[in-house]
């Protein structure tokens, strides 16, 4: 079975300027990387969960934020790994101080049998439409293209 996640792309609009929020993953991979690292907060779809009840789900799993709205479906986008995601987007402004993620058990390094904690996200950033497609992840750009197009 292929692997779906759902996740949400928050947007605001700051000096007239179209903004999305993208977190970076943590733990040991991803620590020295930036450019194209970058992701909407996402997750798995639990069995019998509805995919928008999902996505806030990991929003607030990753950023420790609740939210409601009127949201835009972005559809789905197939992943260089097979996996699909979904994708929503809603307009909120919110303060990335707040941004409190979850954590993860990781063995570190690998065959070492040492468990470390990391936190799923290490960092959320509003970043302007040209930067944002720079950052994310190369599978999900498309996401950024067609907020743009809904607006």
């Amino acid at each position: 079975m292929k692997k779906y996640s759902v996740g949400i792309l928050l947007y605001r609009f700051k000096n007239g300027k179209l903004e999305v929020l993208l977190v970076h993953p943590g733990g040991p991979f991803w620590a020295k990387k930036d450019e194209g690292a970058w992701s909407i907060p996402k997750g798995l779809v639990e069995e019998e969960e509805a995919i928008l009840s999902a996505a806030k789900r990991e929003l607030k799993e990753e950023t420790g934020i609740e939210i409601d709205g009127k949201f835009i479906d972005l559809g789905e986008l197939k992943q260089s790994s097979e996996k699909i995601v979904h994708a929503f987007a809603l307009k909120k402004d919110l303060e990335v101080k707040r941004v409190k993620s979850n954590t993860f058990k990781l063995e570190w390094p690998r065959g070492s049998g040492i468990i470390c904690e990391y936190l799923e996200i290490d960092k959320a950033r509003w970043f302007d439409i040209e930067e944002a497609k720079r950052k994310i992840l190369k599978g999900q750009k498309e996401f950024i293209n067609r907020l743009i197009n809904s607006l």
